[in-house]
């Protein structure tokens, strides 16, 4: 089998992260995800994901986040069949196989050219694919201004320097004409302390970006409304966690507080 050397910077290494930690919840005898593409895909790329030193609570948390933005895919696409779905960052994701659209469905997968190319590589066909850097602007002319739209971003927010992600998303809600934006938000704190992460550490990379309130980005002049926040703590899957996390977990389940610290979506309507 012919194995793929990805040559990427740190920010984009990134993508092997994640798509390690649903490779890994894929290969558990009980997955939350269940996502066997992935654990297929990471085995033809030839890397060594054990410096990445990814643990239980990792994979746990990686995989049940990405479940809960299909599941909020999912549901705007039923109600809007002929609508656009947006991955932000999408990196190695298989999102578009696990969300399974209807044919009316255009989607689009936007992330930094070499990672394009190397998705390209790794999963032809499908979606539309987009190479752009996401601090810019240009790129939306790829993307149809015309229909409603699903934009979601998982894991981008702590990513990008400054007000970017902010900027990012009043340039999306100004040329798109009504939908969706669903995200897993980190705190101001969550997002420093990522940068202590012992995986995080090993690719040294400093994650910076988060806010709060689950409100805030109504006040960044892109027209949002919160639609939903879901505590993570609380999902029903936290009972395939592996021990001690669910026992910690459900503890932090008693303290909205705390529990925003942790993996927390936020759909917002535009």
């Amino acid at each position: 089998m012919h194995r793929l050397r990805p040559e990427l910077g740190l920010i984009q290494e990134t993508l092997l992260l994640t798509l390690h930690a649903r490779a890994l919840d894929a290969g558990l005898p009980r997955p939350i995800l269940g996502d066997e593409l992935s654990a297929d895909l990471a085995a033809r790329i030839d890397y060594d994901f054990g410096r990445l030193k990814v643990k239980p609570d990792l994979v746990a948390t990686t995989a049940l986040r990405a479940k809960k933005l299909d599941d909020a895919v999912r549901a705007f696409v039923a109600g809007h069949p002929g609508c656009v779905v947006i991955d932000l960052g999408c990196g190695l994701d298989t999102r578009m196989s696990r969300c399974d659209p209807p044919p009316g469905v255009d989607w689009y997968d936007v992330d930094f050219p070499e990672v394009v190319d190397l998705r390209s590589e790794c999963l032809p066909g499908g979606s539309h694919l987009v190479g752009a850097d996401l601090t810019s602007s240009g790129w939306l002319a790829a993307v149809p201004g015309d229909r409603p739209a699903m934009i979601v971003a998982e894991g981008l927010l702590p990513f990008m320097p400054g007000d970017s992600f902010q900027a990012m998303t009043r340039g999306l809600t100004r040329h798109l004409p009504s939908g969706e934006l669903a995200i897993n938000g980190y705190t101001r704190f969550a997002a420093w302390a990522m940068k202590y992460h012992p995986t995080i550490r090993v690719l040294g990379i400093k994650a910076a970006q988060g806010f709060d309130a689950p409100r805030e980005p109504e006040s960044w002049g892109a027209g949002l409304d919160l639609a939903e926040e879901q505590i993570l703590t609380r999902a029903p899957e936290v009972a395939l966690f592996p021990q001690p996390l669910r026992a910690l977990t459900r503890l932090t389940a008693r303290s909205t507080a705390l529990s925003r610290q942790g993996v927390r979506i936020l759909r917002y309507r535009f």
